[in-house]
């Protein structure tokens, strides 16, 4: 999809008289999109809002996962994606949602079959992996075999054609090759992770992975320098609050406009508005 996008930081342009207070508990800092899930801050987020996928899109059946579950909006955005890719009958969805339980089998059972250096590299620990949220998925060219931890999805074809267009549908590829000294898991061009849109193509634009994402949204805190993105017909405003001890006022827009507010899983809030360029702030 070919849009022209713009990213520039601004003091923020609505005034306090139109905007709505909203409280939220300390413990919500690990629910939302943006969380942040590795071994230093594993998952703490209650049970997600899952959905089996679609029946007639490609699922590898395996014994780690006869049934495979994401979040809804991820199922919802996923499905979008492979069929703007036109891929229903090449892409099968290998890996969905785990739960800590089934994760700590993964990475006993890997240990032993591929040893500690191979299972540090592929295998996060149980507790401190994105499939434990239902918002990261694994994707594989499908085949008559294929690898549970490392699927083939080759750049090129169809496979190519995903990686180009995923951002547009709020996902990113979560681990990359340079990026491994950060994030601690080895290049896994299979393994894309749901953030929502527009994060997804500003975290791609700057080529930032999802560590150095969270802490450079902290910059833009609320009330003191926002961060924008405009988007073909589609601008966003995006703030950050930090959490205080046991309860924290989020100030959003009063008008008549879309946002949300997804926690770090760290030590705050990201708020996330969406405009119309022509319509909301005209």
């Amino acid at each position: 999809m070919e849009k022209t996008i713009s990213i520039w930081s601004s003091v923020p342009k609505f005034k306090e008289k139109e905007t709505d207070h909203i409280i939220l508990q300390k413990n919500q800092i690990h629910e939302g999109e943006l969380i942040l899930v590795n071994r230093n801050h594993p998952v703490k987020m209650l049970s997600p809002d899952l959905i089996h996928l679609p029946t007639d899109m490609l699922q590898v059946v395996s014994p780690e996962e006869p049934f495979i579950q994401l979040e809804k909006a991820c199922t919802f955005q996923l499905t979008n994606l492979i069929d703007y890719c036109g891929g229903r009958e090449e892409i099968a969805i290998v890996s969905g949602y785990r739960t800590r339980e089934a994760q700590n089998k993964l990475y006993c059972k890997s240990l032993i079959e591929n040893g500690k250096e191979f299972t540090t590299k592929y295998v996060a620990l149980p507790g401190a992996s994105e499939h434990q949220t239902g918002l990261a998925v694994d994707v594989g060219i499908h085949q008559l075999e294929t690898d549970y931890i490392r699927p083939e999805f080759p750049d090129k074809g169809v496979g190519r054609k995903f990686r180009e267009e995923a951002t547009e549908f709020g996902f990113i590829r979560r681990y990359k090759d340079e990026k491994s000294d950060i994030t601690g898991i080895a290049d896994e061009p299979w393994h894309y992770r749901f953030v929502g849109h527009p994060h997804s193509v500003i975290i791609d634009q700057k080529n930032l992975c999802l560590e150095e994402y969270i802490n450079y949204i902290k910059q833009f805190q609320y009330g003191k320098k926002h961060l924008y993105l405009e988007l073909g017909d589609h601008l966003y405003e995006i703030y950050f609050t930090f959490a205080e001890r046991n309860f924290t006022t989020i100030t959003v827009p009063a008008n008549d406009c879309n946002w949300t507010i997804s926690g770090n899983n760290v030590d705050g809030f990201i708020v996330t508005t969406h405009y119309l360029k022509w319509g909301d702030r005209k």
